[in-house]
């Protein structure tokens, strides 16, 4: 074949090579459906301790999570957001569950990085393993497995896990059963898991406080209020993601930063196509309390203030965000190591502010957790059917009745 053949022959094939990926990769529909907001460590001394272990060496650890939408292919995320030392992943799997710490026969795959099977988390950072098949249905549940070779101090987890995970010494990633460990209540680590969706898909975040993150709800049943929203949804091609932080607030940071400075990290980031707030309680609740002694009150003004900034950075990215009225805490945390979590002074705050998440026409929508959960004899407190106990928190009836009075209209509008 002459030279001159050859030349446009070879563009052509270049041409090729370099478009088919791309059309692949065009083809792929990545999206975030499952998520755990870091949060750094807490003081041994701090007043609800969780028995998370100071430090891992040598040791696997196996943590499950319920996805929302499900994918013909997975990578999980990993963040070490609040260490101030690299933190090495030896090997990391991932399979489906088989309830506990068991995984499911034939399921169980390695993970990768950059090609390579360890990871070095800089401090600060967040990583995000290479895509491996695995069929994951939606509402299926996923169990992640690290092993974690040498001495490792735990600065960055999730505290309220409401999901046994699982710890066993040495590497045992790809055991059928993790057996005679130690359980754990947090999430260590692991942020995020991503599936490549069968089609384009939306995406729901849910930025809150205990409320949000479950706090009172059955352990290892999935029963917070954005479980119960993702059961409805997924099946309509919209993912729910869990952006609560037990002691979360908008102003100040408490057992996580605050909303206004993790608001870039667990919703824009995200690429999310709306976010409900959930958040304002702990605000108005921590100053004079057990948590914040000396902190001076809160006032409604300053509250709104900080909705308004998360309203305005949520429209410079198009997300629809909704604001969540402030459900009820009379009585809250009476008998627990709390105390002065609620007076009359405060809750006149959270009815203030309530009343103008109603009627400001600020958020672009609003959903009334406090009507749909208080009681209509008692205002200020729960409806007890909805109560745990600690007039708090919801129980699992409680975020079920939360979940269902949000709509998808009110979600994506129409």
């Amino acid at each position: 074949m002459k030279t001159s053949l050859l030349k446009p022959l070879t563009a052509a094939l270049l041409a090729v090579a370099f478009i088919a990926p791309a059309q692949a990769a065009d083809a792929a529909h990545w999206v975030g459906t499952w998520s755990a907001s870091p949060q750094p460590t807490l003081a041994p001394d701090f007043v609800l301790p969780n028995g998370a272990p100071a430090e891992l060496r040598d040791q696997t650890l196996r943590q499950v999570a319920r996805v929302s939408v499900g994918g013909s292919r997975v990578r999980i995320e990993l963040s070490n957001a609040y260490g101030d030392r690299p933190v090495t992943i030896g090997a990391a799997h991932i399979a489906r569950s088989a309830g506990a710490a068991g995984i499911e026969t034939g399921s169980d795959r390695a993970l990768s990085f950059g090609g390579q099977p360890s990871v070095t988390i800089q401090p600060g950072a967040p990583v995000l393993s290479d895509p491996v098949e695995l069929e994951v249905a939606a509402l299926g549940e996923v169990a992640v497995s690290l092993y974690l070779p040498q001495a490792t101090p735990l600065q960055s987890f999730h505290w309220e896990g409401r999901q046994d995970a699982y710890l066993v010494a040495g590497n045992r990633v790809a055991d059928a059963v993790l057996a005679k460990g130690q359980v754990l209540q947090t999430r260590p680590w692991l942020s995020g898991v991503v599936v490549d969706a069968p089609r384009p898909t939306r995406s729901v975040i849910a930025l809150g406080d205990s409320i949000t993150d479950g706090a009172g709800s059955t352990p290892n049943r999935n029963q917070r209020w954005p479980d119960a929203l993702a059961a409805r949804l997924a099946q309509r091609d919209i993912a729910v993601l869990n952006a609560g932080i037990s002691g979360g607030q908008v102003l100040n940071d408490g057992m996580g930063v605050s909303a206004l400075a993790r608001f870039e990290r667990d919703v824009l980031g995200r690429k999310a196509d709306a976010a409900i707030v959930l958040l304002g309680i702990n605000d108005i609740a921590w100053p004079g309390s057990s948590f914040e002694p000396k902190r001076e009150a809160m006032s409604a003004e300053r509250l709104i203030a900080g909705y308004r900034q998360l309203i305005a950075r949520a429209r410079t990215q198009s997300v629809r965000i909704v604001g969540a009225t402030l459900t009820p805490f009379e009585g809250a945390l009476e008998g627990s190591p709390v105390h002065g979590y609620y007076d009359l002074d405060k809750d006149r705050v959270r009815q203030t502010v309530n009343e103008w998440i109603r009627s400001s026409g600020e958020f672009d929508a609003v959903v009334d957790f406090d009507a749909v959960v208080r009681d209509p004899q008692h205002p200020a407190r729960f409806l007890p059917a909805y109560d745990s106990g600690d007039h708090l928190h919801p129980g699992d009836a409680g975020y079920r009745a939360m979940a269902a009075a949000i709509d998808e209209a009110l979600l994506f509008g129409r």
